[in-house]
């Protein structure tokens, strides 16, 4: 059920890692009556593992080159899901959604938390992943949520020696 990065298609394309995008998944507590949008949503890695778990997906990608490499990704892997290619900020109050994932936020990350908020229902899900510390923006912002945050650090032996990536601030928020 999980695909390792290597099958991914990327050129230069953000793309969330395997060990995170498995934690970001459970996190979201994915089935097959969620919806999940993807917020820049990258080569489509987490969009394509939700829809291979079952759930539907919307995804908000604005840079065509990520588009691109999404729709190829989304072809090998047989998968189908609405793909926006817009800023998060000018499509989201048309969406319905019970689960969020945010990627990229473009600098928008307090816009796209209220507008987000707005649409979700007691009970939705968010989870976002930062590089930065973006990841107190979100456990500020929302308030009406319980809230866990992890710091990951993922290092790969390569028969050497370990390599780290880079640690990502992963944040789960739940509305009350």
């Amino acid at each position: 059920m999980w695909i390792s990065d290597e099958e991914f298609l990327r050129s230069k394309v953000p793309m969330t890692k395997f060990e995170i995008r498995v934690i970001s998944c459970a996190l979201l507590d994915l089935n097959n009556d969620d919806v999940l949008l993807d917020i820049g949503a990258g080569t489509g890695s987490i969009s394509i593992q939700a829809k291979k778990i079952g759930a539907e997906v919307i995804a908000i990608e604005k840079k065509q080159e990520a588009i691109d490499i999404m729709q190829k990704n989304m072809d090998k892997f047989k998968v189908d899901f609405k793909v926006h290619n817009k800023d998060a900020v000018d499509v989201i109050e048309e969406l319905e959604f019970n689960k969020c994932f945010i990627g990229g936020s473009d600098g928008k990350l307090n816009d796209i938390l209220d507008l987000v908020d707005k649409k979700l229902k007691k009970g939705g899900v968010i989870v976002g992943n930062f590089i930065t510390q973006n990841y107190q923006v979100m456990m500020d912002n929302l308030k009406e949520y319980d809230k866990e945050l992890r710091i990951i650090n993922i290092s790969k032996y390569n028969g050497l020696m370990f390599k780290a990536n880079n640690p990502v601030f992963v944040v789960k928020a739940v509305k009350r």
